[in-house]
C-alpha cells in the first residue's frame, strides 16, 4: 500500500520501527522447502560522499562517486561547564528514578504475571481465530512474511509447499524486525528493510532471488526504498530522524551509486514512492504543511527527475499517475481539504490542475489507492468509515459504509494495478483485524469469514458528542462490555492525543479486550489538533489554537460522567508521545476529573523543547506548536499550557510513565525533570493540608533501558 501517503496524511509524523546494525554480510543461500504456517501482513546511510551544496529541493547533475561503506567520519565535541552540569544532573535524576522503580516494581509483580497471562491468552484466541493472513501476489508467485522469514509459493499449490527467500535470525539480524519489503519487476532481486526496537534507523538488504537467494548488499540508515527498473533501486537515507538525500544505486555489472537529490530545508522530509502503474518514481520532499514532487520516468532512470509544481506554501499534494495523466491528491484551492485533481504529465503546474472529486466538509481522507479503471478513498466521517469507489470509466462515484464496530483502515499490497479486487482490514481497539475484499467487477464488498472470540460479541460501541467550551461538538467513541450493570461505578480509561492531524490510535490491542471482559469502559476522545475531522479539525487545534484541543478534552470527560460512564475517582487518563501535553495540562488544570493518569514516552516539556533548536526535531516542529524564540506571544501561549511549566502544589491525580533512554524524539531529561517537580508539588500540597482523606498519589516512572519512541514488538510490549 501507499506507505508515503499515509504518512502524508496522517500529519507527515513519520514513526517507524526496528533497525539492526551489523557491518558484513556474508553471501548465504537460504532456501528449504516448509510447510506454510500462518503468515502475518506485509509492509510493504553510514557513507562519506563529496556533494556541493545546494538550494533546497535541488536536483543534483549526475555524477558518479564512490561510497565507501561502513565509514564513520569522527568528530571531536567540546564541553563547556554548563554542559557537563547538565549532564551530571541528568544522570543523577535517572538513578534516582530507577531506585525508585527498582523500590516500588515488586509490588505489582502479582498483578503483573495474571494481566500477563491474560494478554497472552487473548492473543492466542485472537491468532487462532484470525489465522488467515493476506499475501502479496506477482503473477504466479506468492510472498509472504512470517516470524522474521520471508517466503515464497506458487498460487497454483494447494499442498502449502514454500521456499525460504529470507530468514533474519540465519543473516545475523536476530533483533531486527522486518518493516517493507519490495521485489523488483522482474523478480531477481528483493529489497527488505530491517530494524531494531532501539533505534529508528533501518538497513536495507538486497537479495538477488533464484534457485540459491544471495545478499547482494547492504545498505545502512535507509528510510524509503523502490525499484525503478528491474535493476535500478532508489533510496533515502535517514540521519538524526531527518531523510534530504535520495540515492540511486544500479545492479548492472558496472555496479554505481548517484546522489540524486537532496534536500537544504530543515523543516521537510523527503521520501520516495512508486506510482501503481510504475510509470514513475516520485521523491516527495514534505514538510507538516507544504509539498514539492520531482518525478523520475521508469522508462528512462537515469534522465534528471522534473519538477511536478514547485513548493507553494500551505499546498500539500501527492501524486499518481494513468494513462498520460497525473492524478494529484491535494489541498490546493478551497477548501483548504483533499480533493483529487488531474493535470497532463507535460504541463503539470498547478494552473492546469482540473478538478475531478473534492472531499465532503469534516471528512478525513485516511488512504487512497489507484488501479486501473477505478481508484479506492478510505474515509473517515463523524466517526463512521467509508469506501469511496471512483470509477473513471462511468465517471461515477460510490460510496460505501463499512460496518459500525469498524475504527481503524489497513490497506493491503496490490503489487499489480489492473487487480478486480482491492484487500484491506477492518480493526478497533477490541475488535482483531478482519479481512474484507471490494470486488470491483461485481461491485460488492465482501467480508472474509472467521469465528469470533466470545467477549467482542459482548462489546458495545457507542459514539457520543461532547459540546466544547466554544460551542464545537467533539466525537468520543466509547465501548464497554454489554453485560456490565451499574455502568457509573466501573472504572473508565480515557484516550487522547490531539497533535498533527494524527488521529487517536485505535487500532487493535489485546490488552483493550482485557479491560472489556474485566468490566471496564474505555473512551477515545477524539479532540481538536488531530485529524479524525479532516485538516480544519487539526488546523483548529495546533499553535495558537492548542489550548482549544484541552477544552475538548475537559468537555468529553465531563459529559462522560454526565451520562453515567463511570465517575472521576474511577477514571484514568492514556495518553502516548504529543498526546502528553493535553494529558499533562488537563492534570494541572482539572486534577479532580481522574484518579489517575498513565503517559508513554510523553511530551510534556513543549516550551524548552521548543527553544532549543540543536534537537533534531525543533525546527520541523515549529509548523506545529509556533517559534517561542522569535515569537514572544507564542512563548507566553506555549507557557500558558505547557505541561511542566505549570506544575504547581496541588491533589494530583497518581501518574505512570513508561519512557525510554534512547528515545531520540523526546528528550528523557525533560521527563525526569517533570516526574521530578510533580511529585515535588504533591507533597508539598500533602505537607501543607491536614483535610481529611488527604492522600499522596504514586508518581512513577519507568526508565527502560531498550525500545524506542516507536511501537514495540509483540513480545515487548507484552512486557510492558
Amino acid at each position: 500500500s501507499c506507505t508515503g501517503l499515509r504518512n502524508l496524511l496522517q500529519g507527515l509524523n513519520f514513526s517507524f520501527k526496528y533497525y539492526s546494525s551489523i557491518n558484513h554480510l556474508q553471501t548465504t543461500c537460504p532456501c528449504s522447502k516448509i510447510k506454510a504456517k500462518k503468515c502475518h501482513i506485509l509492509n510493504c546511510s553510514g557513507c562519506t560522499c563529496t556533494r556541493r551544496t545546494a538550494p533546497p529541493g535541488s536536483i543534483l547533475p549526475w555524477k558518479f562517486f564512490s561510497c565507501k561503506e561502513g565509514t564513520r567520519i569522527s568528530s571531536k565535541r567540546k564541553q563547556n561547564t554548563s554542559v557537563v552540569t547538565s549532564e551530571l544532573l541528568h544522570k543523577n535524576l535517572l538513578k534516582s528514578e530507577q531506585e525508585n522503580w527498582y523500590d516500588i516494581s515488586p509490588i505489582y509483580k502479582p498483578m503483573t504475571k495474571r494481566i500477563k497471562e491474560k494478554i497472552e491468552e487473548l492473543h492466542n484466541k485472537c491468532t487462532t481465530f484470525n489465522s488467515e493472513s493476506p499475501r502479496m501476489r506477482f503473477g504466479e508467485n506468492v510472498y509472504f512474511e512470517e516470524n522474521g522469514c520471508i517466503f515464497l509459493s506458487r498460487a497454483d499449490d494447494d499442498e502449502g509447499n514454500v521456499d525460504i527467500l529470507f530468514s533474519a535470525d540465519d543473516l545475523g539480524f536476530s533483533d531486527a524486525f522486518i518493516q517493507r519489503i519490495r521485489i523488483s519487476p522482474d523478480q531477481r532481486y528483493m529489497a527488505i528493510s530491517l530494524k531494531s526496537e532501539s533505534s529508528e534507523e533501518a538497513n536495507c538488504v538486497i537479495m538477488e532471488l533464484g534457485h540459491f537467494p544471495v545478499v547482494k548488499k547492504v545498505i545502512p540508515s535507509v528510510f524509503s526504498f523502490e525499484w525503478a527498473t528491474s535493476d535500478v533501486l532508489y533510496y533515502t537515507t535517514q540521519k538524526n530522524l531527518k531523510c534530504q538525500n535520495v540515492f540511486m544505486i544500479t545492479f548492472t555489472n558496472e555496479k554505481h551509486t548517484k546522489l540524486v537529490y537532496t534536500e537544504q530545508d530543515a523543516r521537510f522530509f523527503v521520501d520516495i514512492y512508486l506510482t501503481k502503474d510504475r510509470r514513475f518514481l516520485t521523491i516527495n520532499s514534505n514538510s507538516k504543511t507544504t509539498s514539492e514532487v520531482w518525478l523520475v520516468d521508469c522508462r528512462k532512470p537515469f534522465e534528471l527527475p522534473a519538477l511536478v509544481q514547485a513548493r507553494t506554501k500551505g499546498v500539500i499534494y501527492h501524486i499518481e499517475h494513468r494513462n498520460e495523466e497525473l492524478y494529484i491528491l491535494t489541498t490546493y484551492g478551497e477548501p483548504a481539504e483533499y480533493k483529487l485533481m488531474k493535470a497532463p504529465v507535460a504541463s503539470s503546474s498547478k494552473e492546469n490542475w482540473q478538478l475531478v472529486y473534492a472531499l465532503e466538509k469534516k471528512t478525513k481522507l485516511v488512504d487512497f489507492e489507484m488501479f486501473s479503471d477505478d481508484c479506492i478513498m478510505f474515509l473517515k466521517n463523524a466517526g463512521h468509515l467509508y469506501l469511496n469507489v471512483i470509477s473513471f470509466i462511468s465517471q461515477s462515484v460510490q460510496s460505501i459504509k463499512l460496518p459500525t464496530w469498524a475504527c481503524e483502515f489497513e490497506l493491503e499490497s496490490h503489487p499489480e494495478h489492473t487487480t478486480s479486487t482491492c484487500y484491506f482490514q477492518l480493526s478497533s481497539p477490541v475488535h482483531p483485524p478482519k479481512r474484507f475484499a471490494y470486488s470491483f467487477k461485481e461491485n460488492n464488498l465482501i467480508e472474509q469469514a472467521v469465528q469470533e472470540v466470545p467477549i467482542i460479541t459482548n462489546c458495545h460501541t457507542t459514539r457520543l458528542l461532547a459540546k466544547s467550551k466554544d460551542e464545537t461538538l467533539v466525537p468520543i467513541t466509547v465501548f464497554h462490555n454489554t453485560n456490565s450493570k451499574e455502568l457509573h461505578r466501573k472504572p473508565l480509561l480515557v484516550h487522547v492525543y490531539g497533535a498533527y492531524g494524527i488521529d487517536l490510535n485505535m487500532s487493535f490491542k489485546e490488552e483493550k479486550l482485557m479491560l472489556i471482559e474485566e468490566g471496564w469502559i474505555l473512551a477515545y476522545c477524539h479532540v481538536r489538533g488531530g485529524g479524525e475531522l479532516g485538516l480544519s479539525w487539526h488546523k483548529d487545534g495546533c499553535q495558537h489554537n492548542k489550548l482549544k484541543g484541552l477544552h475538548d478534552l475537559k468537555a468529553c470527560i465531563m459529559l462522560l460522567h454526565k451520562l453515567g460512564f463511570s465517575q472521576p475517582k474511577h477514571t484514568a487518563l492514556a495518553a502516548a508521545s504529543a498526546g502528553g501535553v493535553l494529558a499533562g495540562a488537563l492534570c494541572n488544570t482539572d486534577p479532580e476529573l481522574i484518579r489517575a493518569m498513565v503517559l508513554q514516552a510523553p511530551f510534556v516539556d513543549v516550551l524548552n523543547t521548543m527553544m532549543k533548536t540543536h534537537l533534531p526535531l525543533t525546527i520541523e516542529e515549529q509548523e506545529e506548536w509556533g517559534n517561542p524564540l522569535e515569537d514572544e506571544k507564542c512563548m507566553k501561549y506555549i507557557k500558558s499550557y505547557c505541561p511542566y511549566q505549570n506544575i504547581k502544589p496541588q491533589r494530583y491525580p497518581s501518574v505512570f510513565i513508561t519512557a525510554y533512554e534512547n528515545d531520540q524524539r523526546i528528550p528523557l531529561t525533560g521527563v525526569l525533570q517533570y516526574v521530578q517537580k510533580l511529585r515535588k508539588a504533591a507533597l508539598d500540597h500533602a505537607s501543607r493540608t491536614s483535610k481529611k482523606g488527604n492522600w499522596i498519589p504514586n508518581i512513577i516512572l519507568d526508565v527502560q533501558a531498550n525500545g524506542s519512541h516507536c511501537d514495540s514488538s509483540w513480545e515487548h510490549s507484552v512486557s510492558e
